[in-house]
């Protein structure tokens, strides 16, 4: 077992062997520190939030809770796993982290209250509690792009901590009260729906869920060798390019991001934000604009690990088919269960620190693709 430490994710190395053949090399994989703790952030009723066309404030929520404990993380000079989910997010943070990232999440849950009037459960587990249960918590890192390195995870403990957080019984320990605000310095939701590239049709969001853990290794090396034979490698299957950005100058999505980071002056910041949107256009167009937006594809989170397969794929309907078609195959024989969804576009929404390699992008399937497969996912687990 390793060491308990904060620096333990930190500190491990980027394999950079292909994925499905990562999820077959157990000794790549290490266990958690038992006094590390599973964060997790949640939009209640998301799913009737982005049906109302809500989606953009439903990803912005979940964005800005990575945001929130990140700051907290990087100004310790510590890097810790997180995952985006499209109306929430899990993070696994060393114990000493705990009180002060909780904190920032009520003081965040509280806000999206008075802003958005939406719900964001919160919620912890430590990972001694995932292990006393007879369950695994083991991570890996592969490199995602040549600038994304991203978490692997094995084992069902984000699981078994996202059933007891969104439990009806779940209490939220009491915490000793902080002076501040949240920080989100850095949050942006300033692109306009992205279309797929001109070769592609579509745009798809797939969960794929193993039938049980020790069938995890196996089960995402084959789902993740499928993806790769039919949509190609993750250059020829993204569904963010360079060529379909577009910056939406909207008054009303800057002041909603402006009053999450403020109380005060909120129109002047967000004529100013507005006026920097506009001038950004032309920023893109001078050399150290187009090698942001370069960065900005590589830095696009568009696969996530978390105990299951979360990603967003870009591809023609055939493609989706063939694929469909091999996942019925693979669910017949009980070794997955998965939702997808097909849309016409995807969205983003993006943490940046700075303008150079300190910015990460996380994206979805427009409509809600995210929320409408997990939907299609529940449905079927519960006729199990």
């Amino acid at each position: 077992m390793s060491a308990p430490y904060p620096a333990f994710y930190l500190e491990l190395p980027v394999n950079e062997i292909a994925l499905s053949k990562l999820f077959s090399r157990a000794h790549l994989f290490h266990r958690f520190p038992p006094d590390w703790e599973v964060v997790i952030t949640d939009v209640e009723n998301s799913t009737s939030a982005v049906a109302g066309g809500r989606q953009h404030d439903i990803n912005m929520i979940a964005t800005e809770s990575i945001v929130a404990v990140m700051n907290i993380v990087y100004d310790h000079n510590l890097d810790v796993p997180f995952f985006f989910g499209g109306d929430g997010a899990t993070f696994i943070i060393p114990g000493s982290l705990l009180q002060e990232v909780i904190h920032s999440l009520q003081t965040h849950q509280e806000n999206v209250k008075k802003n958005f009037n939406e719900s964001v459960r919160v919620g912890h587990i430590p990972v001694s509690e995932i292990y006393a249960q007879g369950i695994d918590l083991l991570v890996s890192k592969t490199k995602a792009s040549k600038l994304l390195s991203i978490p692997v995870i094995l084992g069902d403990g984000i699981a078994y901590a996202e059933k007891k957080i969104k439990g009806d019984d779940y209490m939220l320990a009491n915490f000793a009260q902080l002076s501040g605000q949240v920080d989100l310095k850095g949050m942006q939701c300033r692109w306009d729906r992205i279309e797929p590239p001109e070769d592609k049709e579509e745009v798809i969001s797939l969960l794929v869920l193993a039938y049980s853990e020790n069938l995890q290794a196996e089960s995402f090396s084959k789902v993740i060798d499928c993806i790769d034979s039919i949509y190609g490698n993750v250059i020829a299957r993204r569904a963010v390019t360079i060529g379909k950005l577009r910056l939406v100058p909207s008054l009303s999505r800057l002041k909603k991001e402006v009053q999450s980071q403020m109380q005060k002056m909120v129109f002047l910041r967000t004529i100013t934000e507005w006026v920097k949107t506009i001038i950004g256009k032309f920023y893109f167009t001078t050399t150290k604009g187009k090698t942001y937006l370069n960065s900005l594809v590589e830095l696009t989170d568009d696969l996530v690990l978390d105990g299951k397969i979360n990603t967003v794929i870009s591809g023609t309907i055939a493609q989706r088919k063939k694929l469909e078609k091999e996942l019925d195959k693979l669910e017949a024989k009980q070794k997955i269960i998965y939702g997808l969804y097909a849309s016409s576009a995807s969205v983003m929404s993006c943490y940046v620190r700075d303008m150079d390699l300190k910015h990460i992008h996380f994206v979805d399937g427009a409509d809600g693709g995210y929320t409408n497969a997990a939907a299609v996912l529940k449905r079927k687990l519960l006729k199990l």
